[in-house]
Parts: structure tokens; sequence; C-alpha cells
């Protein structure tokens, strides 16, 4: 199951459940904002989670983090380029909005790590890296359920700003091409904001395929 909260406290953005349908454990992927909102939904559905993931380390998509950690007693996972982001509110950019964002405890993983439930292995991500709009920039791959969370990297019909620290425009393009667009055509990717969208209809799209 996923089931996609719009959390906004300064910029809208998903967070997504991803959920085991036989156990209701799973992942919550970029709680950004409105903690309370989140773990109100988590309640009324049943749903434990084992697992934060955050697909980078911007304030939009770590906001609400440290207060979930602490009520569910979850993991927070990202790629392991993220510690500058984690540790550092200049880099995360919560710096611009008074509020100074610190992670602690997070465990940093490498590319292609396979993330799984305690309840149910066989509900799993594959965390891909793609960085370029930041440096810890990554995607969290199902194969099984054919979607890909992709964070900031890829939205409908356009890709990710790169002009914030760790941003790289030719570094994100190439790793679009090389760790997201080379999925199978129906994979399903569910970003950061906005709407979702597919790796087929993406590739068609004149800022890929005019571009790569």
């Amino acid at each position: 199951m996923i089931l996609q909260a719009v959390v906004t406290k300064y910029i809208p953005t998903n967070a997504y459940f991803y959920i085991d349908d036989t156990t209701k454990h799973g992942f919550l992927i970029d709680p950004g904002a409105q903690a309370d909102k989140l773990k109100q939904i988590a309640e009324e559905k049943g749903f434990v989670i084992e697992k934060i993931l955050l697909t980078h380390g911007h304030f939009d998509h770590i906001g609400a983090v440290s207060e979930l950690q602490k009520a569910w007693n979850a993991e927070v996972c990202m790629h392991e380029n993220g510690k500058d982001y984690a540790e550092n509110p200049a880099w995360n950019l919560s710096i611009q909005t008074g509020q100074g964002i610190v992670l602690e405890n997070v465990t940093y993983l490498p590319d292609n790590a396979m993330i799984t439930l305690d309840a149910n292995p066989e509900h799993k991500l594959q965390l891909i890296a793609v960085p370029g709009h930041t440096s810890d920039g990554c995607t969290y791959y199902s194969e099984k359920d054919g979607v890909a969370f992709v964070g900031d990297s890829v939205f409908y019909e356009s890709y990710g700003r790169t002009d914030m620290p760790g941003g790289d425009e030719e570094t994100l393009l190439k790793n679009i091409a090389q760790r997201i667009m080379c999925l199978p055509e129906s994979t399903i990717l569910l970003p950061g904001h906005d709407d979702r969208t597919s790796v087929e209809h993406e590739r068609k799209m004149p800022w890929y395929a005019g571009r790569i």
C-alpha cells in the first residue's frame, strides 16, 4: 500500500507511507512537516512505521523527522553522503527559515542498499544514489510494486533544481539517465512535490530526450 500525504509548513511536500498490506508495518518517506498529521494517519490506519527514509536532506523533506523518530522509535535512513545535510542547517537550508534543523542518530546507507522490514523482509526498497539536486540525493525503488520514490530528482515533465549546496545540473541529468530512466518503462515515479509520473512518460519529454 502506498499512501501519499501532502504536508506543508513552507513548501507543500509529498510524504509517502509505503506499507506492507499483510503486517501493516512499513516505511515513511520524506516527512517534511506536520508530524501530528502524519502520526494521526498512522494511528487511524494502524500503521507501524519501522523506518523513516529520506530521499535527500533539504528542510522541506526532513522537518518532522526528529519528532516522529522519537514518537515511533523509528530508524532514520538516508544516503551516506547525507551527513552534511543532516547536521548542517546551512546545507539543509533550514537556516533560511529560522529553524536550524539538525538530525541525530541517522543510519547512513551506501548505494544499492536493500532496506527491509523486520516484520516482513519481502517488503523492501532499494536505495539508488541519484546525486545532482543534492550530493546525497537518492531514489527508493520497489521492483515488486514497480514504483520509485524519486524525491526532487524528477518531477512531472521536469527535473530538480541544482543551484543549492551540493547541486550540479550535469551530474543530476547524467544520474537521472543512468539510475532512473533505465528502470522499466512502466515504473511509476513518485516525486517530492506535485504529481506522479512514469519512466515511459518522462523519456518522451523535451527536457530529457533533448538533453541526454
